[in-house]
């Protein structure tokens, strides 16, 4: 029964607290599982000398040293960076070129090629397929468009 001995246990009880992390939101549970592991290892290394005062004691020490050194370093290491990004996704393809697939034939939509997607097209004039314009507003998935 050595998988249930002393140091197994705190082992044991540090991968429980680990993966009880997972549930938990604030990154917080996880140290105290790694301190229990940092126990489990030194009763292993030191034997029964290490005993349960000790191990306490050390449980303690490691939880409060691994909180206040690991944790804000750990939390920068695992949730990364956000760029912020000003681009107007809304206007994206206001002032590119594009070419007329389907004619527009106001109040018709047609079709335009912008890039390498296809969008619908309205304008206030009628445009022949094939014809160059430039794209002048969008409104979500729609873009109107002028002659070049």
């Amino acid at each position: 029964m050595k998988f249930l001995s002393c140091p197994w246990l705190w082992m044991y009880f540090g991968a429980l607290l680990m993966l009880l992390e997972l549930l938990a939101p604030g990154f917080v549970i996880f140290f105290f599982g790694l301190s229990a592991a940092t126990v489990g290892l030194c009763r292993f290394a030191l034997g029964g000398s290490f005993d349960l005062t000790w191990q306490l004691a050390a449980f303690s020490a490691f939880s409060i040293v691994y909180l206040v050194f690991l944790r804000r370093w750990m939390k920068k290491v695992f949730s990364g960076s956000v760029e912020t990004s000003r681009a107007d996704f809304q206007n994206v393809n206001v002032g590119r070129i594009g070419r007329i697939t389907t004619a527009v034939k106001p109040p018709l939509a047609g079709r335009v090629v912008v890039g390498d997607a296809e969008w619908n097209a309205v304008a206030e004039e009628p445009l022949a397929a094939g014809a160059d314009v430039k794209v002048v507003a969008q409104d979500n998935l729609t873009l109107k468009v002028a002659a070049v």
